[in-house]
């Protein structure tokens, strides 16, 4: 609702500069009988259709004292550029910072307010009116001891009757919460660090210094940011989203937000962020030991649903690469949360032997539409206008190249082929892989009606091996451990049956541990594995949760 100061009520002072930067002073109004205030921004067209009318004014009744102050909220250029289209004489000075037009409340430009020589308000409208800038003309000239002027009639006749305002720059979502900081709203729960101007201490350094950072630059989370980046979600700023392993840190939204803002996500990303922390803090997933494991381990975030489209998530080319920023600060997001809430911190938690870029940041979309297949998120019971998050505990991707196969159970053959070395060519009934179909490898499949069940079939089948050659021996002293076999496979004493040395074991526990998805670019014969990490209550499993905007 418009709070524009109404008949009666006294006018805000303030003084504000024009283009060439001089100052104007609204304090001392005697020497004027009135005075017009004119707030205007360059892109409305209510504003256009006023500004002649105004002007149009003030040539009539400058000389009797009436006093015109047109009031931009736009930049010096587009100010200059208003004011030279309608050949304004009137003073025109910049609300650069929206203070004034806060303080005079209206919800939309044009606005009109006439201020008696004692900063009473006389008359106060937004948008156009014909009836109410007659009777401002009217207020006007009476106050200055004159007949309205007769012109003014003959114009009016041609203008509508009524137009609408445009939205007041103060409504803008970046300048409401810049304003709302000026203000000293109270709106955040988060502790406050104030940089004395004395200690001359650069921001970026000082989030670095105290460890915030993931060993590249942030954004510093200030209080305006902060507050656009929760008008990306409905949900409550206060809200725990889950609690982050290992401390076990409450992830509000408002938590998370911060560290949205420092990886330089967008509002429209934070649903995204807040879904994948808390598939991330699921037991299932077990975050904690996706951490403290020295494998390569780290969570790698797929994308499902309409909101790939609506963030301009990156599904296609380069899909693991750079250049896109819902991707890079998407999964960096999740990764802040991680290091600043959970206290996952490299050398202290996580203590991976080598680790990968994908600890920075992975997180991906699917590229639906260029699969032949159900997407990830149908499979696992979600319906297709469903967004989701995916969370799987991966490594670095690996290529698997095959630009020679024509059919669908050569191409299968070569990827099984290619999954047999995920993590040892001797460690089999493994867990969870992820294998990431390129479009044109997709379109093979496609042709020959292969589903997602038989390139697991078959890729199950191919790498399956006898038990003798997975087991340790002197020439390898790695492989498969007894454990991983069926109970029934093994001896009183502990030792594989004998009949059970000629068994083939497949790679994988089950078909369903193989996750595919579909991504990349539409030219290149080329896919990806990524390995996953030790299943059940020791490793992890991937997680899926909706979205919620």
């Amino acid at each position: 609702m418009s709070e524009l100061p109404g008949q009666g009520a006294t006018a805000p002072p303030f003084t504000l500069p024009d283009t060439s930067n001089h100052r104007h002073s609204f304090k001392d109004l005697s020497e004027h009988p009135a005075t017009l205030l004119f707030f205007v921004k360059r892109d409305c067209a209510t504003c256009d259709l006023t500004a002649p009318v105004v002007e149009r004014l003030f040539a009539a009744l400058a000389s009797s004292g009436l006093n015109v102050l047109t009031i931009s909220q736009s930049n010096t250029a587009d100010t200059s550029g208003f004011a030279a289209v309608h050949k304004l004489s009137m003073p025109v000075v910049l609300d650069h910072d929206l203070e004034v037009s806060e303080a005079y409340g209206f919800d939309a430009v044009p606005a009109l307010v006439l201020i008696a020589s004692d900063r009473t308000v006389l008359k106060s409208f937004e948008g156009w009116s014909k009836h109410d800038f007659h009777e401002l003309v009217t207020i006007a000239a009476n106050r200055c001891h004159i007949v309205p002027p007769a012109t003014w009639e003959v114009h009016n006749e041609t203008l509508p009757e009524q137009r609408p305002g445009c939205a007041s720059r103060v409504h803008d979502p970046d300048q409401a919460q810049r304003l709302a900081v000026k203000r000293g709203e109270d709106r955040l729960a988060s502790r406050r660090v104030r940089l004395p101007s004395s200690l001359n201490e650069d921001e970026f350094e000082l989030l670095s210094n105290r460890g915030l950072t993931d060993g590249l630059p942030v954004v510093p989370p200030t209080e305006a940011r902060v507050l656009r980046m929760l008008d990306g979600t409905s949900r409550t700023a206060t809200d725990v989203v889950a609690r982050v392993p290992p401390n076990l840190h409450p992830a509000t939204v408002e938590k998370i937000a911060i560290n949205a803002v420092m990886a330089g996500c967008r509002p429209s990303y934070l649903p995204v962020v807040l879904a994948a922390v808390e598939a991330a803090c699921t037991d299932t997933f077990n975050l904690h030991g996706v951490l403290a494991t020295t494998y390569f381990a780290s969570p790698v975030i797929i994308v499902n649903g309409p909101i790939r489209h609506e963030i301009k998530i990156n599904s296609g080319r380069n899909v693991f690469g750079q250049g896109s920023r819902a991707n890079a600060t998407i999964g960096r997001a999740l990764q802040l949360v991680v290091r600043n809430l959970g206290g996952g911190r490299p050398g202290q938690v996580d203590m991976s032997t080598l680790g990968h870029p994908g600890k920075y940041t992975c997180c991906i979309g699917e590229y639906e539409e260029a699969s032949c297949w159900d997407p990830l998120h149908v499979e696992r019971g979600f319906a297709p206008t469903q967004s989701t998050v995916t969370l799987f505990a991966g490594e670095a991707p690996s290529a698997v190249r095959d630009q020679r196969s024509r059919s669908a159970r050569s191409l299968a053959t070569s990827l099984g082929l290619s999954l047999g070395a995920v993590s040892h060519v001797k460690l089999h009934g493994m867990s969870e892989v992820l294998l990431v179909v390129s479009p044109e490898h997709n379109q093979t499949f496609q042709r020959d009606g292969y589903t997602k069940n038989d390139v697991r079939a078959r890729i199950q089948e191919v790498t399956a091996r006898p038990v003798q050659e997975l087991l340790p021996d002197e020439m390898c002293e790695d492989g498969t451990p007894l454990p991983a076999l069926p109970a029934d496979w093994i001896g009183v004493d502990g030792q594989p049956k004998e009949d059970a040395l000629t068994r083939q074991f497949p790679k994988f526990l089950s078909p369903e541990n193989i996750v595919i998805v579909v991504a990349g670019g539409t030219a290149g014969k080329f896919s990806a594995v990524v390995g996953g990490w030790a299943a059940g209550g020791e490793g992890s499993t991937a997680v899926t949760k909706e979205i919620i905007q």
